[in-house]
């Protein structure tokens, strides 16, 4: 059905932020049923985080190709084959009994759900102009954590009522339809350059500068956030002795946490430049705000309270969330709509590569006894550090109305 006005871009948002919120829906049910898959196939610690590189590095390198290939063949195809297969290779966990077998699911999985970064992204690019796209990132940032939170909330007691399996059948299906409703949609796009098949210079947009600043800042914010997605509860289980059926209001607290900050993300680079600061000014004191409230994780193990947990945890992720959005932000600032997918997608493949040391790390820690102390000093530290990084290698960010595209991409 064919869709006209400016209403019906945000039902392609809501689309979008339901196809984001399914992709983190599948992979956190791992993480939510871990006592219950350890204790029926027997994994230790190194198999669970074995798991969780292997969707980390499928993905990763998944990421190089996605990216191009949404710029190639178009972002309603793409993205409509991304979500079908990822949802099929969800529901294929329900089948697997053994380590190998959750080990090619999760590969499966990690692949096709690369696709879900790079196509929010070039959603917002392609359906809004500079004005309006600020906001469209931040309600699709606030996805993930929408399905972190209904995650712990319905798959345990799913899991208790029906079984293991329900969960990963229920999700999974749930994507499958969503491909219908997305193939039926017709929305007319602001950037007609965008939604055609089209070359992309994709040697070009590796080189640049630019892109490696972007690459950089996902690496040390992707790091903290799938640190939290795969240990998180993990944590609050040896720190307060939850059990599975007691962990979903705290980590939804947390999540919930998050999602106000992927709006507030949104909202607060958009406000100060209609006050008159530059892109490259509001940009940046936003994300160096951010940076700053992720520093008080250090003292998470201090606390006695589960929800006093929460609530710092959740304010990291409430940083982590606003700190990402003005990440894609920049991206879709400096880069042209026809190749916003390259890029995020290179940074994505750094991001998620990266993030496989952090998640060995945590096992080696609690192999050694270390706790999660050393993990959350690291956390503590990687915002400032991605913002520098971004200030050193774009001084000034010139959004790309200011510029040629062909500057822009191969600079």
């Amino acid at each position: 059905m064919a869709l006209r006005g400016g209403a019906a871009r945000w039902i392609i948002v809501a689309m979008v932020f339901v196809a984001v919120m399914l992709n983190y829906v599948d992979r956190q049910i791992l993480a939510l049923l871990k006592p219950t898959l350890e204790a029926q196939f027997r994994w230790s610690n190194r198999d669970y985080a074995t798991l969780g590189m292997a969707f980390q590095v499928a993905t990763a390198f998944a990421f190089l190709g996605t990216g191009w290939f949404l710029d190639r063949v178009g972002l309603r195809l793409g993205f409509a084959l991304g979500v079908l297969i990822w949802s099929l290779a969800g529901m294929a966990h329900a089948f697997a009994a053994t380590v190998p077998a959750f080990f090619a699911a999760r590969i499966l999985l990690g692949i096709a759900e690369s696709v879900g970064t790079p196509a929010a992204v070039k959603t917002a690019a392609t359906y809004f102009n500079h004005k309006d796209r600020q906001l469209a990132l931040g309600i699709g940032n606030i996805a993930p954590n929408v399905g972190a939170i209904v995650t712990p909330l319905f798959i345990p007691a799913l899991a208790v009522a029906y079984g293991w399996q329900a969960a990963f059948l229920l999700a999974g299906g749930l994507g499958v339809l969503w491909v219908g409703v997305w193939l039926a949609l017709r929305v007319k796009p602001v950037a007609l350059d965008a939604v055609a098949p089209a070359p992309v210079p994709w040697l070009s947009i590796l080189r640049s500068r630019e892109t490696a600043a972007i690459a950089i800042a996902k690496i040390l914010s992707d790091q903290v956030w799938f640190f939290m997605l795969l240990w998180l509860p993990d944590l609050f289980h040896r720190l307060f002795g939850l059990a599975q059926g007691t962990l979903g209001l705290p980590i939804a607290l947390v999540y919930g946490m998050a999602a106000c900050g992927a709006l507030t993300g949104g909202y607060l680079p958009t406000r100060l430049i209609a006050h008159g600061w530059s892109v490259n000014r509001a940009r940046k004191m936003t994300m160096l705000g951010y940076a700053v409230l992720v520093l008080p994780v250090v003292f998470v193990q201090s606390v006695e309270s589960p929800w006093a947990a929460a609530l710092l945890l959740g304010l990291v992720l409430f940083a982590h969330q606003g700190f990402s959005t003005n990440v894609f932000g920049v991206t879709t600032d400096i880069t042209p709509a026809r190749a916003v997918g390259s890029r995020i997608g290179i940074a994505a493949f750094c991001g998620n590569l990266c993030s496989v040391g952090m998640i060995a790390f945590q096992a080696y820690a609690l192999e050694h006894g270390w706790g999660y102390a050393p993990a959350l000093a690291i956390c503590a530290g990687s915002y400032l550090t991605a913002l520098l990084a971004i200030h050193l290698l774009i001084p000034v960010i010139v959004p790309v109305g200011e510029r040629s595209a062909d500057v822009i991409v191969a600079h």
